[in-house]
């Protein structure tokens, strides 16, 4: 007869393999769920903003923002420092080079130049009398060369004579000698009163070369004071509109301190801020155009300022043709910078992705719009309007260019 046969109760051995089977569905399942939502990020498709990659014409320039200032402005600093006196010329007038806008007063320089006039009188007098003495003695000099020069020759005449009546044994020894020795004597003091006489000019020359000098520093250095006095009259430096002035009467004013300026009004520039990005690509003699009332008008630009501040460098641009007839300082104008030549290119439309990602990488839409995956790209130039796509993307392909903040580290978008 058939022995029924109990069943084992517990785990037997072909239970853990399907134990281990449904441990490692569970845990794909987890995987395939779970850890990909942690890279995806669900958002509604009309919060954001999508655009199409085209094959089209890239124009190589920037649209820049531009101030009107005059062609050259001239600042004007104080010589000298002083009180505001008298103002005579306001801000916004049209003004002449020389025309005296501020009268300053000094107390200290007028004293300045009394002590000045002071010493160069008394330097005058000096000179008046030194020369007074040197005229007395070569006066006096020249008389007693001559008074010598005439007692050497009639002490000669006398000597020569006894000397013939001496030989002729008519006169005494004594006698004979006595007019060598005065004729001697008188030859030795003409010598040295003509060695005086001539030492005395010499000093005179070199004496009064010296005081004559003096002189003339003194009256330079009273003509510089002079000048210095006339630059308490504040003058323009050159034709223009006075553009500002900081100084109001009874206001001291320091030397070398900046007290207004004159734009000169020959000829207009344009200061434009450029983004730092183009800083390699922007130089000197680059074309512009500025368009006003639907005509266009030629700029270049003449300088570029090396230095970048809050992400921007200045230009000055020029116009290189005529320029609006109502332009006027202080106008502000958009203009149109050509960096390069046009040329075929993939273009991408500008969005505020590029902040996000720099030109990375940017969500690229499937096929069916349902969702966004992270790809990775390379742009190169950028106008206004484009970015220039040179690796990544192609023509016809969709692309979120919205704000990728909320994203996170996100690599897929869901858009419901």
């Amino acid at each position: 007869m058939d022995i029924q046969l109990e069943k084992k109760k517990g785990l037997q051995t072909k239970h853990y393999g399907y134990i281990a089977l449904g441990l490692l569905l569970l845990f794909a399942g987890y995987q395939l769920i779970f850890a990909n939502s942690l890279s995806t990020f669900r958002t509604e498709r009309n919060e954001l903003s999508v655009a199409k990659v085209t094959q089209g014409k890239f124009d190589d320039y920037i649209t820049i923002n531009g101030n009107v200032a005059p062609i050259t402005t001239i600042f004007m600093d104080a010589y000298e420092g002083g009180r505001v006196s008298e103002k005579l010329i306001e801000e916004g007038a049209t003004v002449k080079k020389g025309d005296i806008i501020l009268k300053l007063e000094n107390m200290n320089l007028y004293e300045q130049i009394l002590a000045s006039e002071s010493n160069l009188a008394l330097k005058q007098n000096d000179l008046r009398s030194t020369k007074l003495t040197f005229d007395s003695r070569q006066v006096e000099g020249r008389k007693s060369l001559a008074t010598a020069s005439t007692d050497l020759q009639r002490l000669k005449r006398n000597f020569q004579q006894n000397q013939v009546l001496y030989d002729d044994e008519l006169i005494s020894k004594e006698a004979y000698l006595l007019s060598k020795e005065n004729y001697e004597l008188a030859s030795k003091q003409y010598d040295i009163i003509k060695i005086q006489t001539e030492n005395d000019s010499d000093l005179r020359k070199t004496s009064l070369t010296g005081l004559d000098a003096d002189l003339a520093r003194m009256q330079k250095t009273l003509g510089m004071v002079y000048q210095r006095l006339d630059h308490l009259n504040v003058r323009a430096p050159a034709d223009g509109q006075l553009g500002f002035l900081d100084a109001e009467i009874g206001q001291n004013i320091s030397p070398g301190q900046r007290i207004g300026q004159v734009n000169v009004l020959t000829d207009f520039k344009i200061e434009a801020t450029i983004d730092e990005h183009y800083i390699d690509r922007v130089a000197s003699e680059l074309r512009a155009t500025l368009q006003r009332n639907g005509k266009d008008f030629p700029l270049r630009i003449r300088k570029v300022y090396p230095e970048v501040r809050d992400g921007k460098f200045k230009v000055d641009l020029v116009f290189t043709d005529e320029k609006p007839t109502t332009i006027r300082t202080g106008q502000s104008y958009n203009i149109k910078l050509q960096l390069g030549e046009s040329s075929d290119a993939l273009l991408l439309p500008k969005g505020s992705f590029f902040q996000s990602t720099g030109g990375q990488w940017i969500f690229v839409v499937g096929p069916n719009g349902e969702e966004a995956v992270r790809r990775t790209i390379r742009v190169g130039k950028q106008n206004t309007r484009y970015y220039e796509v040179v690796e990544g993307l192609e023509a016809g392909e969709k692309v979120i260019i919205s704000n990728y903040d909320s994203f996170g580290d996100s690599e897929r978008i869901v858009l419901k």
